[in-house]
Formats: structure tokens, sequence, C-alpha cells
């Protein structure tokens, strides 16, 4: 008679699953670590990676103030040169101008004394712009009349000369009457305008 043992079979086939299932518990336990560690690993790098790019950042931010106040400094100094110029300028303009305006009179003196006639003296003078009022007094019409012609020829007046008054008065010395006139007359520097024509009929 054969006996066959079976319980030995029956008690190793327990042991091999339980072997199998060790094995998988392990495979996926070292596969979940290596995912962690990867993981931790790649966290690290990118923020490594931020803190750098923030280090940079940081670094041309400073530089870029640095160049800011730099250039602002420069243009501060180009605004005080700015106003510099213009001042110089406006100072170089109100020379000019007053020149101009020293020279008129200076002309006009000489223009009138160039034309006063014998017996004949001026009083007052205004001027108002190019409007020249003159007054003063002659002793004779011929007097008058040629002061008023030698203003005409001049180039620096414009024709023609207007006579506003003219009327006799005794003078309280000798008692040898006068002749009071009042003219007006456009004066003009030489180069700035021309001078009217001359009117017909006037000396």
């Amino acid at each position: 008679m054969i006996r066959i043992n079976l319980l030995p079979a029956e008690r190793e086939r327990p042991r091999k699953k339980a072997s199998v299932a060790f094995d998988i518990g392990q495979k996926v336990t070292l596969v979940c670590s290596l995912i962690l560690v990867a993981t931790a690993l790649g966290i690290g790098w990118w923020w490594w990676t931020l803190d750098r790019e923030g280090v940079h950042l940081a670094n041309e931010i400073a530089a870029a103030q640095r160049e800011t106040a730099r250039l602002q400094t420069i243009i501060t100094q180009v605004e005080t040169f700015e106003r510099q110029k213009q001042q110089l300028q406006q100072r170089v303009a109100l020379i000019e101008q007053l020149r101009t305006g020293q020279s008129a009179p200076v002309h006009l003196l000489d223009e009138l004394s160039r034309a006063l006639p014998e017996m004949l003296w001026l009083t007052e003078l205004r001027q108002d712009g190019g409007d020249v009022t003159i007054q003063g007094r002659c002793t004779t019409l011929t007097a008058l009349s040629d002061f008023v012609a030698n203003l005409e020829r001049s180039s620096h007046f414009r024709r023609p000369v207007e006579i506003v008054d003219s009327q006799m008065e005794a003078a309280s010395a000798n008692l040898t009457e006068l002749i009071r006139f009042t003219l007006k007359v456009t004066f003009a520097l030489p180069g700035t305008e021309p001078a009217a024509a001359a009117v017909p009929g006037r000396r």
C-alpha cells in the first residue's frame, strides 16, 4: 500500500505567497521613497533657482536705482545750465536794447543841433516813442521856416514836419517880439524806415 503525504505541500504554499507579498510591499515602499526624494530634490532646486533669480533681480534694481540717481543729477545740472543760458541771453538782449535806446536820443539831439538856424533856440523837447514834440522861440518866421526845411531834409525825420502852433509874444527884457512855436515830427534811426516823400509846396 502506497501513502502520499500531502501535508508538507500544503504547508509550503502559504509561505511562498507571504514571500511574494513581502517583495511587492518592499518595491512599492522603495518606489514611493524614490518619488519623495525626487520631489524633495525638485522642490529644493526650484527654491534655489528662485533665490538666485531674486538676488540677481535685487542687484539689477539696485544698479538701476544708482543709475537713475546719477542721471537725475545730470538732468539737474543740465536744467541749471539751461536757466543760466536763458538768463544770460535775456541780459544780452536787455543790454542791446539799452544800447539802441541810448543811441536814439544821441542821434536825435545831434540832428536837431545840425538843423538849428541862427536866431532860433529850443525851450522844450518831448519824445514819446518815435513822436517828438519840439517847442522853441525864434525872432523871425524865416528862421522857423529854415528850421522846418532842415528837419525835412534830414534822413532821420519823416516828412512832413507839422507846425502845431506859432504865435507872437513879447520878451520881458527888451520887449522885442518873439515867435513861440510848437512842432511835431516823427524821428526814425537810419535804416529803420524810409522817409516819406516830400509834400508839394513845402520848403
